[in-house]
């Protein structure tokens, strides 16, 4: 099975903040907008991205109309949605905004869980990736979240 996914900031900068962008490997195919590249540059560029295999892209984000997400967000939808590929955010209303439109969304726990099923990781590894995005990255996310996560991976 052919895997492709378009990220948006978070993912990419989340996974960086706990040296794990080679999980990006999972994906086939891994687009990234050229709204998103830009976003990342402005925060400053993480360690590995220039290793990190991806296509960069063009994206009409004024196809995705919402006040509620900004421009690298709405290029992402726009992405996963005209190419029908894996949103990957981690932003809660991208989130919904994605579902509500029918695209399939994974965050940074689920880029954890896909290298744990594709057996980059094993269940360990992937379970302290998973308490480290709460712990040691800009990213919130709650101990439920963690848990159910690792409850994933117990269940594949």
């Amino acid at each position: 099975m052919t895997l492709a996914a378009v990220s948006d900031t978070g993912p990419l900068i989340h996974l960086a903040e706990i040296d794990s962008l080679e999980l990006f490997a999972t994906f086939d195919t891994l687009l990234v907008p050229e709204t998103v590249s830009k976003e990342v540059e402005a925060g400053g560029v993480p360690d590995g991205l220039a290793d990190l295999s991806y296509e960069l892209i063009e994206a009409d984000e004024s196809r995705v109309v919402t006040e509620k997400l900004d421009a690298g967000e709405r290029a992402a939808i726009a992405v996963a949605e005209e190419r029908g590929v894996v949103l990957l955010t981690d932003d809660l209303a991208a989130r919904e905004a994605a579902s509500d439109a029918g695209i399939e969304v994974h965050g940074s726990i689920g880029v954890i869980a896909l290298g744990y099923a594709r057996e980059l990781l094993d269940r360990d590894e992937a379970a302290a990736l998973m308490r480290a995005l709460q712990r040691e990255t800009s990213l919130f996310v709650t101990e439920a979240i963690v848990e159910q996560g690792i409850q994933m991976l117990d269940e594949q």
